[in-house]
């Protein structure tokens, strides 16, 4: 029996599970998020950096999935720093809140993508802002950016962002859920790191993360890779990271 004013007994946390998953699965898990909580609602949705390019062999084509999954009522609207291809409007998302808003109306949006567009804005927390005033409330922001990549100046490269980070940076939003993928094309693998269905902050997930997806070989090994290479490559470290994208889900708070 416990006495009045008491607290309740706190509840058992489950364990620390990483979950297999892919970038498809997450992206319809997004889709069908959005479709709850815009309703009967046609969604109003918003890519950053819309203008494709070459190197984006990997990315997807969200004019094309949202068309798909919500038919031809769905409002979508592309912005980029250049006019081109799926490009509606020449907006820098960085830009005063004013211009952005002047640009895209007064409406707020359900879903706005931004995928591998943060690593290259001088501000990206001016970015963040403007993602998160331009949201409704209760909608949701989709956020993927490098945390290790080759050096790509599409126009610069700035930045490199982890799942904490980014979490700081979108700090007006509740965190849905937030993944790990890869950039390989062809290969669609994703991992979640997570306690009870959620992402799990806590240093324990840290650790994990920590070693998940890092490679340490010894020196031998190190100068066989280094062999192997068309071009000569210095012996700098021997502990190598794949091309990594950290993803975050959040939903604007209300």
């Amino acid at each position: 029996m416990r006495a009045a004013g008491d607290a309740p007994p706190a509840q058992p946390r489950g364990e620390l599970r990483v979950v297999g998953t892919s970038v498809t699965r997450e992206v319809e898990r997004l889709l069908d998020q959005t479709a709850e909580a815009s309703g009967r609602r046609a969604p109003r949705i918003l890519q950053v950096g819309s203008r494709p390019l070459a190197s984006d062999r990997n990315e997807r084509n969200w004019r094309a999935l949202v068309a798909r999954r919500f038919g031809s009522h769905a409002r979508f609207v592309g912005i980029d720093l250049q006019e081109g291809t799926n490009v509606d409007h020449v907006v820098d998302i960085c830009g005063p809140p004013r211009k952005v808003l002047g640009k895209l109306g007064e409406e707020p949006f359900d879903l706005v993508i931004c995928c591998h567009v943060l690593e290259h804005t001088r501000h990206p927390g001016k970015a963040a802002r403007n993602i998160e005033r331009v949201l409704r409330p209760g909608g949701i922001a989709y956020v993927a950016t490098p945390w290790s990549q080759a050096f790509h100046a599409a126009p610069d490269d700035y930045w490199r962002f982890s799942v904490r980070g980014l979490m700081l940076m979108f700090e007006r939003l509740d965190i849905v859920s937030s993944f790990y993928s890869g950039g390989d094309v062809g290969l669609d693998v994703a991992y979640r790191v997570e306690r009870d269905g959620k992402p799990d902050l806590e240093p324990q997930a840290a650790g994990v993360e920590q070693g998940l997806f890092q490679l340490v070989l010894d020196h031998e090994d190190n100068r066989a890779v280094l062999a192997r290479q068309a071009t000569e490559r210095l012996p700098v470290s021997r502990t190598y990271l794949p091309t990594l994208f950290v993803n975050l889900v959040g939903r604007r708070k209300a």
